[in-house]
């Protein structure tokens, strides 16, 4: 796969990312895309999300801060998007911490075509059917072969499904692409998978013809600038603001020589 090409895709298309997200992340959210060279857009209230969905390249639902209302307002607007034909993405954040977050992703996936699904091994694993809790909305312990879990809900749910992590690993049920890059500062950051969600969005909105290498492609370009941030000596405090730098000046050479992929 071509890395850079995704990038220039994105640089050039210049997607509209519909984000019904979370709100403690939101802005970072925002600016991750914006920083991609892509638009994005935090459309909420119900009134309006399918109208904004139907001019959007992707749409990014996020529950990290869920209310029963809200899921209301992303069914709205997956519908909307599946109606285009434009790629849906839903981050199961929390899923496995409480009955109303399990139930709420079911109802999303069920009642909605979901085109990646992307969460940690305990989120994934819950949402796969698996017994596991998980720690607010970081992942707990999970006692099985993730990539087989991966492709199991894969086929099940017809989506790529995205399992964040050491290495993340990117799968449509046939083909895997393992993403090695990224620094263990990232789980010191609060946002970075919500991030990595709207990035995993904007790269499925600029290339949505192969959602595997697309959602692979973001995870790249996203975990290579965290580790120059990390290298122009980011702790958590200022990594974001080095992170956006990095993204925003992300270059072929950077890319080719820094990727890790299996």
């Amino acid at each position: 796969m071509n890395v850079y090409s995704c990038l220039e895709q994105v640089r050039e298309n210049q997607p509209l990312v519909h984000h019904l997200t979370n709100w403690v992340t939101i802005f970072d959210c925002a600016q991750v895309v914006k920083s991609f060279g892509a638009s994005p857009v935090m459309a909420h209230a119900i009134e309006e999300v399918a109208d904004m969905a139907s001019i959007a390249s992707a749409l990014v639902l996020n529950i990290g801060t869920l209310t029963p209302e809200f899921i209301e307002s992303m069914k709205s607007a997956a519908l909307a998007a599946n109606k285009k034909g434009i790629p849906v993405v839903l981050d199961v954040c929390g899923a496995g911490a409480t009955k109303l977050r399990d139930d709420m992703c079911f109802k999303l996936l069920d009642e909605a075509k979901i085109s990646i699904i992307k969460g940690n091994a305990s989120e994934i694993a819950r949402i796969a059917g698996e017994h596991v809790t998980t720690k607010g909305v970081d992942a707990g312990a999970v006692d099985t072969d993730l990539k087989l879990l991966a492709a199991s809900l894969a086929k099940a749910r017809d989506a790529v499904v995205v399992i964040t992590g050491k290495e993340d690993i990117v799968t449509d049920g046939n083909r895997f692409i393992m993403v090695k890059n990224g620094h263990e500062v990232m789980t010191h950051v609060v946002g970075t998978g919500c991030m990595a969600a709207s990035v995993i969005g904007t790269f499925a909105g600029a290339a949505p013809q192969n959602l595997v290498e697309s959602a692979a492609a973001g995870l790249f370009c996203f975990e290579i600038a965290a580790e120059i941030a990390v290298k122009n000596g980011a702790g958590p405090g200022t990594f974001s603001s080095k992170l956006f730098d990095a993204i925003y000046l992300l270059d072929k050479k950077q890319i080719d020589e820094m990727l890790r992929v299996n």
